[in-house]
């Protein structure tokens, strides 16, 4: 099997002394065990704080596992036992942890989605899921759900996490917790072993709709303890280390951070988008794990706040950030830190580079990278961890250069979610990494299935103690994507390196076949196109015709500078939607200008034409939570702007 790609996890030195500081995880049968334990060794230490919530709290380890104790006994008082599901839908907060805890303690599993997700899809997940109680952030939302009198007195009860109810059959968070006060808990540790952790139910997440109806998830305790073990390789914050937490607490990949945080005996802080600018320097946090758009925020952030300053210090931190870029790249040639191969006459090349550039970028690494970390995140981020998305390539330098290391992961939901991320000591940019521990991959033909080797694209599956046991209810689905010797398919097209680092280069069911039978894959031109400043989001289009078009949200003001610079008049809203024709003609020729630089060009990655759109968001249901487009519904709404591309 020598040259075919499979990858095996193979641990480092570095990788079996962090297993080994974190080997309390591996005495844990159950997740929920881990808070007698943090009680015991770090009572005092602030675990969680929520400043911006609607109920601002914050408890010790030793506060927070006697409020999980008291949670898990009132669950058990409103008749919840071992093995129902309860629904839960909410945003992050105490509250939200403390009932998710107390219901793995009485062997009880949520089902949980966010508080903002769409109507249907949350009573969907109530019947699907055969919910035996419900859990709701506030009143609003009960409202919104519009349930039967019939369905609410089905419920065993519905607990209201924000203010008090005005219906006297839902309880507020404070009669449910005096319902478990003086009562005792079930005991964390009986009749609990790690055969049974395999198949006990922890938690259903459902996928994100990104096609179609959610897809319910049953992860068991193994599943998210493989997580809380493995993610020791990726990065091992000390007892007490601030992390800031802005991604929804329901989603797999925030779900087991949060988890892993906890288990290292970190200090969490629930932040928001709106707040998360004031509250990074503010927190300094060590570690955070979060999505791309929010690294590429940051990056705009550093952008927006240099144009403010005289140019002289523009100019000097413009070339400074060039030669640091540009001097970390070439030590990473050096090292053959690179998804392409690099010959020793490029190698040597590329030292002589980062020697000569080496003396600017550590003055600029000693005087002024310290200032912008700190003005950016804090200037204490160790373990930048991002997932839920490829990184851009120009976002990716642009922390390497500040001396900030990215780690990309790689997962999904069925998969609980991380299977493999980079580094710290073995970054290699453009990869999502090695395996996690006792994960493995192979890369195979999509239609053959034969064993592809290094460095050729196919199909990746996964195979892993992470991988979910099947769909909820779903055996047909659970067939299409679990084969009889656990190998899992992802649905996402990559290759592996020799050294088992895997790169994606596409998702198959996003692939564009243009009418000649050329496949083309759209995310990497994507992510190439926004790195651009005139571009905020860009989806590309074109299955069955000759070319691809480009659907773009535009940054109106770098828009016009540009057109001014060439010296074009362009009406100061671009012409609407799908824009001015002259305005559409100019970016279209911008747009191939710029394909054409990108390595690795293609012919057939160029635009016959492109229509203006307004953004995709969470809110009007074109991004997912994890700010993925959906690219069904973004063809849904803009079906006429991409009609008007192709003159239809």
């Amino acid at each position: 099997m020598v040259g075919f790609a499979r990858a095996f996890w193979s641990p480092d030195k570095q990788e079996e002394k962090a297993l080994t500081s974190h080997h309390h995880v591996d005495q844990l049968d159950r997740i929920d065990q881990l808070w007698p334990w943090l009680s015991d060794k770090h009572s005092q230490v602030l675990a969680v704080q929520a400043p911006h919530a609607y109920h601002p709290e914050s408890f010790s380890y030793g506060e927070l596992s006697e409020l999980i104790s008291t949670a898990a006994a009132s669950f058990y008082s409103l008749g919840i036992r071992h093995g129902e599901v309860v629904a839960l839908f909410a945003e992050n907060s105490p509250r939200w942890l403390i009932a998710d805890q107390g219901l793995m303690r009485v062997g009880a599993a949520d089902s949980v989605r966010g508080a903002s997700s769409p109507v249907e899809e949350l009573n969907y997940i109530i019947i699907d899921s055969k919910a035996k109680a419900l859990i709701i952030q506030n009143a609003e939302l009960l409202n919104k759900l519009s349930l039967t009198n019939t369905q609410m007195k089905e419920f065993k009860f519905i607990l209201q996490l924000e203010g008090k109810s005005d219906r006297e059959s839902i309880l507020d968070w404070q009669s449910f917790l005096d319902a478990g006060i003086g009562l005792k808990a079930p005991d964390p540790f009986a009749d609990r072993d790690h055969k049974s952790a395999e198949v006990t139910t922890a938690t259903i997440l459902y996928t994100s709709g990104t096609t179609g109806k959610p897809k319910g998830v049953p992860l068991t305790h193994a599943n998210i303890l493989h997580q809380m073990k493995s993610l020791a390789c990726v990065a091992y914050p000390a007892v007490g280390s601030p992390v800031l937490s802005v991604l929804p607490i329901w989603h797999a990949y925030e779900r087991s951070a949060e988890y892993y945080f906890f288990s290292c005996g970190c200090t969490q802080t629930y932040t928001t988008i709106k707040e998360l600018k004031r509250d990074l320097p503010k927190i300094k946090p060590v570690v955070m794990a979060t999505v791309p758009r929010l690294w590429e925020a940051i990056q705009i952030g550093f952008y927006d706040a240099i144009k403010a300053l005289p140019p002289h210090r523009r100019w000097i931190i413009k070339k400074a950030l060039s030669n640091s870029a540009a001097q970390r790249v070439s030590w990473r040639r050096t090292r053959g830190l690179t998804v392409e191969p690099i010959s020793p006459i490029n190698k040597l090349i590329s030292f002589i580079e980062a020697v000569g550039r080496w003396p600017m970028h550590r003055l600029a690494s000693l005087l002024l990278w310290p200032k912008v970390l700190e003005k950016l995140c804090g200037g204490q981020l160790r373990f930048p961890i991002n997932g839920g998305g490829a990184i851009a390539p120009h976002v990716d330098v642009f922390f390497e250069s500040l001396g900030v290391e990215l780690l990309v992961g790689y997962g999904l939901t069925e998969t609980s979610p991380v299977v493999s991320c980079r580094r710290p000591w073995r970054n290699i940019r453009g990869t999502s990494g090695p395996p996690l521990p006792k994960t493995e991959f192979k890369i195979v033909d999509p239609e053959t299935r034969e064993l592809r080797k290094y460095r050729e694209r196919g199909l990746v599956l996964v195979r892993g103690p992470q991988v979910m046991n099947g769909y909820l209810g779903k055996p047909e689905e659970t067939s299409k994507v679990l084969d009889r010797d656990g190998w899992f398919d992802t649905g996402d097209l990559g290759m592996l390196l020799p050294d088992g680092s895997l790169v994606l280069t596409g998702r198959a069911k996003d692939t564009i076949v243009l009418s000649s039978g050329e496949n083309v894959e759209p995310s990497p031109l994507e992510e190439f196109l926004v790195a651009s400043p005139l571009f905020d989001q860009v989806m590309m289009v074109g299955q069955d015709e000759k070319k691809l078009g480009a659907l773009i949200v535009p940054n109106v003001p770098s828009i016009l500078l540009w057109a001014n610079n060439l010296g074009f008049s362009f009406p100061k809203d671009l012409g609407g939607s799908p824009g001015d024709p002259f305005v559409r003609k100019s970016l279209s020729q911008e747009i191939n200008r710029l394909l054409a630089q990108r390595p690795s060009s293609r012919s057939e990655e160029r635009v016959i034409g492109i229509a203006l759109v307004d953004a995709f968001t969470i809110e009007n249901g074109l991004l997912t939570q994890t700010l993925k487009q959906r690219r069904e519904n973004i063809s849904a709404r803009d079906q006429f702007a991409i009609a008007d591309i192709y003159s239809r």
